[in-house]
């Protein structure tokens, strides 16, 4: 065999359908559009679009509040998984666990804010935690175990700055 040779098995790659190319085609005239309307136009059909009517999304009422632009993105990892983990040797409970060993040994996945650890499940192991959060329940099982968690302190949040500065300059006049 050589390079020139090497071709797709029979059948593995499917032509796409040619559609408007006359009758016996199979689809030929509207082309599979159907008759008339704005969907057999060319140009794209908008979704929710009610012929000029106020659309649905549009008329229901909107509720609640969305701190999307704000919001953290923590990998949630729960304890019985990391003491499993450390069980079978996928995690050295003698160093430091960090965002950077829980990606390693495969269990958080994405966080680009960290790791936030939660308490469902066993813990036993004596392990010293650098994460990012941490729920009540699971703080309380690793300081159980003999364990401590160490939480990184991110600074003053923007709003406690700009407090900071709102003070600062009262206290100037």
């Amino acid at each position: 065999m050589k390079l020139n040779e090497i071709r797709d098995n029979e059948g593995a790659r499917k032509g796409r359908m040619r559609v408007g190319r006359g009758i016996g085609s199979g689809k030929g005239k509207t082309a599979g559009r159907g008759q008339k309307g704005a969907k057999a136009r060319s140009g794209v059909s908008i979704n929710g679009f009610e012929g000029g009517q106020m659309p649905l999304h549009m008329r229901i009422p909107k509720r609640g509040f969305s701190n999307k632009q704000f919001a953290k993105d923590y990998a949630e990892v729960n304890l019985g998984l990391i003491q499993k983990a450390i069980d079978s040797g996928k995690l050295d409970a003698k160093a430091v666990i960090d965002h950077a060993a829980l990606k390693a040994a495969g269990f958080a996945r994405g966080g680009k804010d960290g790791v936030r650890l939660l308490g469902k499940g066993e813990f036993t192991a004596k392990v010293t935690f650098a994460v990012d959060g941490v729920s009540a329940g699971a703080k309380a099982a690793v300081e159980k175990a003999g364990g401590t968690v160490n939480i990184p302190d991110a600074g003053p949040t923007e709003h406690e700055k700009k407090t900071a500065r709102r003070e600062a300059n009262k206290a100037a006049k």
